[in-house]
Parts: structure tokens; sequence; C-alpha cells
């Protein structure tokens, strides 16, 4: 048998192989799907990786990736390591000082850019960035009166390694592919940086071969699967789904045009496996509550009665009790006559793994889709110990749990409840920060900085992230998270930020959901202009206040919502109020909005 390095090129060597003209990936191109086979893969990524190597790429330096997902973000990610070299992803969504401050940090000497678009912020910055040399753009549409001399379409850089190839038909496997090993960095992957500057976490290709060995062992995939690709490939959960799975399992790849045409891909590809964070369950959850309220009356009572069916029989089976037969036959009858059409209309009728991570979800959004026969899969992990640790096991999915450690993880807790974990996915550590790696790994335990407890079985339950456990002045320890999730549970609130560190009570500040309040507000007759002008009318505050006193009844005295107040403006990544995974920045939050806070403890 053939041995093959043990990095992610080594794999899709491995794949061409052992695949050869099976579907690998798949992306549309003027409305035609595309399919790209595992030969041609690793043809792409050879080529590409010798065009690099022509343009004075060395082995160990750091090359960016900049740009939505396609084929070829994938490619020069592949192509990259393959040359020995470290591929630096960064969010397509970030602005150019975000930009400036990822390629500058990482020394990047080379960045591969998907378009115009993300170009021009390359060259807005490209004066303070001394190591970067050739910018290597995709399309190149609307550059052609362009004149920086470093612009090099990607195609230029495939035919270069073309020619190298000719030359020297081995080359690429003899003096690069083989020479690359297990203990080589593979990539960086920037934290979103809720607590400071975005810092480069170096995973190695032992890291990555883990995590796929590990995830594969753990839950039900296989190499005739099919994935949907629509979240950054820079974040360590897509780029887990998208390469480093794909090529440990062999499933093929199913590129979305954009993310907001995922609902539209979900529903031609029928996927098998599907990945979702909570804001796009949330999202799922929310259009089917809307849409059955503009339903007509009996669709909403064959709506009623199933659903509640579907909650009562989800209830049993999620608390232990019987599925008997009868439950069986309602249910079957239920996914007859209602299950079944919001889950194809979903685009996720073929999905048979589903997951979330990420970020914390709510309950009752995974109730959801556990009565509609979709159960949610939660997965936790840390970018630094290569995106997951703990996933529900075969068929657990007790809800609230992330499940237990994937096989090849240990985990313990603290005194203070403070998750650590261990195992061979440890990163390296974190580029040009000795400090701050010693810091997270320095005694072998990865320190998550989230607070959790087991239950008898050994399942694991997140109570927050340790920075933002609040203790009231009453001395009373509460988990913002919990209501921010119930609060977004509501169809009219897009966002929650529960405070009160150090205060008698809770508040919050909530932003709603601008689509779903406009049109409920369009119902109600109610004229607006703006956002803030919608925010200020008062039969919006009047409709925000009864989902608030919904959440209430859910909850302790100690942990209800006192007071709230609206945002009148929409949280916006551009001014770091999010990261680019849309989580808020709790910090800058209270600093920016710290007037209306305070406003909220007077009198």
């Amino acid at each position: 048998m053939k041995d093959y390095p043990e990095t992610l090129p080594g794999l899709l060597t491995r794949n061409k192989d052992r695949y050869g003209s099976r579907t690998a990936l798949r992306e549309k191109d003027l409305g035609v799907w595309e399919e790209v086979s595992w030969t041609r893969y690793y043809e792409k990524v050879k080529h590409f990786c010798l065009g690099l190597i022509s343009l004075g790429l060395q082995r160990g330096q750091n090359v960016a990736i900049l740009g939505d997902n396609c084929r070829e973000w994938v490619y020069a990610d592949l192509a990259v390591q393959s040359a020995g070299a470290v591929a630096v992803g960064v969010y397509p969504t970030n602005p150019a000082r975000q930009v400036e401050y990822i390629v500058g940090h990482s020394d990047s000497v080379m960045v591969v850019v998907r378009d115009q678009e993300q170009v021009d912020k390359i060259l807005e910055v490209k004066g303070s960035l001394p190591r970067l040399g050739k910018i290597i753009v995709i399309d190149m549409k609307g550059l052609r009166h362009y004149s920086d001399p470093d612009i090099l379409p990607f195609s230029e850089v495939e035919r270069l390694g073309q020619e190298l190839a000719r030359e020297n038909p081995s080359r690429f496997e003899e003096e690069f592919l083989s020479k690359t090993g297990p203990d080589d960095v593979a990539l960086m992957v920037y934290t979103s940086g809720t607590t400071g500057p975005p810092k480069g976490a170096m995973l190695t290709h032992r890291n990555l071969l883990s995590i796929g060995r590990n995830f594969s062992r753990a839950l039900p995939i296989s190499d005739r699967d099919q994935v949907v690709s629509y979240l950054p490939l820079c974040h360590i959960a897509e780029r887990l789904l998208s390469v480093i799975l794909a090529l440990s399992v062999g499933y093929t790849v199913n590129f979305a045009e954009s993310i907001d045409t995922v609902q539209e891909s979900l529903y031609e590809i029928s996927p098998t496996v599907f990945v979702g964070v909570p804001r796009i369950w949330e999202k799922m959850a929310t259009a089917i509550q809307i849409k059955m309220k503009d339903a007509t009356a009996l669709k909403q009572v064959n709506y009623r009665m199933w659903m509640g069916m579907a909650k009562r029989i989800s209830e049993r089976v999620l608390g232990g009790k019987e599925y008997s037969p009868g439950y069986r036959l309602l249910h079957w009858l239920g996914h007859v006559f209602l299950y079944r059409s919001i889950l194809d209309k979903l685009g996720l009728l073929g999905v048979r793994l589903a997951l979330s991570g990420s970020a914390p979800i709510s309950p009752e959004i995974l109730k959801f889709f556990h009565a509609l026969g979709l159960h949610i899969c939660q997965v936790y992990g840390q970018t630094e110990g290569s995106g997951v640790s703990h996933v529900h096991l075969g068929l657990d999915r007790k809800i609230g749990s992330v499940g237990k450690p994937m096989p090849g993880v240990e985990c313990r807790l603290l005194e203070d409840g403070e998750i650590l974990t261990r195992s061979r996915m440890l990163f390296k550590g974190y580029y040009k920060d000795p400090q701050a790696t010693a810091a997270i790994i320095g005694d072998g335990w990865l320190h998550s900085g989230d607070v959790g407890r087991f239950d008898e079985e050994g399942d694991l339950y997140i109570t927050d992230r340790k920075k933002d456990i609040i203790i009231t002045s009453g001395g009373k320890n509460i988990a913002p998270s919990e209501m921010e999730n119930r609060l977004k549970f509501s169809p009219y609130i897009n966002e929650a930020i529960v405070l009160g560190d150090g205060r008698k009570y809770l508040t919050a500040l909530i932003q709603i959901d601008l689509e779903n309040v406009s049109k409920w507000a369009k119902e109600q007759k109610i004229v607006y202009t703006t956002f803030k002008s919608l925010v200020n009318h008062p039969e919006v505050y009047e409709l925000i206040r009864r989902e608030v006193q919904d959440a209430n009844k859910e909850f302790s005295q100690v942990e209800t919502i006192k007071k709230f107040l609206l945002l009148d403006k929409e949280l916006d990544h551009d001014d770091d109020e999010l990261t680019a995974t849309l989580k808020v920045r709790r910090k800058t939050i209270e600093k920016k909005f710290n007037d209306l806070i305070e406003s909220m403890y007077r009198g």
C-alpha cells in the first residue's frame, strides 16, 4: 500500500488515487453547477503551488487568502501548504484596516484575493505592508485599468505552474509534497478578537489530521455525503467542514454562491450533512413562525395541531420516556401532513446529520427542530484545539449539553468551573506571542475561558464565558447567555445584551429584527421612515416589552430583566460592535452605550 505524507495535501493525493473521477467539489457558474473531480482538484492544487514557487514563495513563509468561498480558495489553501508555507485566512467582510492588521501581523508575502472589492482593500493599505509582494486575483472583472504591477491573475499563476510541471513532472511530489511534515504549521487562523486584537493560532498538519480522524470516528459521516460551504472559510468551523473533513472522509463540497443564497443552495443540493451557527438556525425557525402567521386559517390549524403533537412527543423522547409505536405512528402522520413540507422548504429534508457550533444556541431552537424530526447535534471547542473537542455521540441529543469529549480528547474542570482540554489537536501557539501561548497552554492543557459543569453521565454543559459571568451586587452569579438566547428566540429580537455586573438587577440592550418588526409594523399600520424611527415608536417598544415579559417567566426573579432599552441602530461589524462571526463585542458595547446603560440604573 502506498504511503502518503501525513499532511492535508497528502490526503488530497490519496483521494486522487482512491476516488479519481468522483466529484470532490461543485460550484455554480452562470447558473449551472460545475463539478470538479478529485483528480482535477489535485491538478489544480499542484499547478497553483508550482506557480507560487515560480513567483518566489519559500518554505515557512505566509500567504494570506481573502475572499468569499469558492474552489480557488481551497486550491490556494492547499497549494500554499504543499509548498511548505502557511495559509492565512482573512474574513472577506473585514474592512481595510482589519485586513491591514492581519496581513501585516502575519508577515504575509503574497495575498490571494477573490475580486475587485478585495483588491481595493489591499491597495488602500499596501503602503504599510512592506513584506507584501504579489496580489493574486481570482476574478479580474473590473481590474482592466488597474496599473499596480503586483496584481496578477490567478489563471496566470496556474499557467506558470503548468510550465514548471511540463519541465519536471515529478518536481511537485519530490521537492515539495513529500518534504512537508506533520509537525509543520499548515494554517494560521486568526481569532475573532472579542477581548482584544485578533491572535494568529498556528495549527499543524498533525493537529488537523487528528481532528479529521477523531471527528469522523465520533459522528456518522462518509464519502457519499454532500455538504454546503457558505460560512467563511477562514473560520475554523468551515475549514473543518469544507477542507479537513472533506479530505479525511472524501465527501463532496458544494459552494453556495453567497450566504444570501444559502436557502436556494440547500434546496438545490439537498445536503446530507449541514452545519449552522446559532443565528442561521434562529433565522430558519423565525422564518417558519412568521410565514405561518400569514398562512390561511386551515394551514394555521394544521400547523398548530401537528406542531403541538410533535412538541409533546419530543418532550417525552428528550425526557427519556418510551417512544411507543403509537407515538411513532403519530409522528409519521405529522411528517406526512406538515414536518416533511417544512424541512423541504428549508432545504433540509435530506439532512441526516445537523450540527450547530461556534456559539451557544437556545434550547427552544433545538426543541423546535427536534419536534420536526431534525435532531441538531451541538459541537463545542476552540480554534486553539482545532475547532472541536466535544460532540453528541451516537443518538445522544441532551438539550443544553454539548455532549462528551471526542475520541482522543481529555477534559477536566478547574475549581472555578473553567473547562480544560488536552489532545493531539492542541495548536502550536500564537504567532509572535509566546506570552499569550504560555497563558493558554503553558501546563499542557488548553484553558478555554469557558465555564461549565458535568452531569452524572459525563455530558458537558457550558455555563458561559468566564469573563462574561455577571455577579450582581447581591452576590448572585448569573450566566447572561441563557437569557440572551431565550430573548433571541423571539422573531422580533435580533440581538440581546444582558447587563448587571455589580448592579442590583439585570437590564438589557435589545436590537430588533428589522425584517420581522417592519412586517409587523405594516400590519399594524404604523408609519416609519428609518430604523431609528421604527425603534422609537411606542407600539414597537410595547411589542418587545411583551417578548421580554414572556422570557422572564422562565427564569427566577433574580435572573429576570427589570429594564431594557432598544438600540436605535443595528450593531455593525465595521464599527467593531460585532466580530466577523457575528459575536457581540461585549466590552465595546458597554463602553459605546454607557450612557444608555447608566440611564437604566438611575432612580
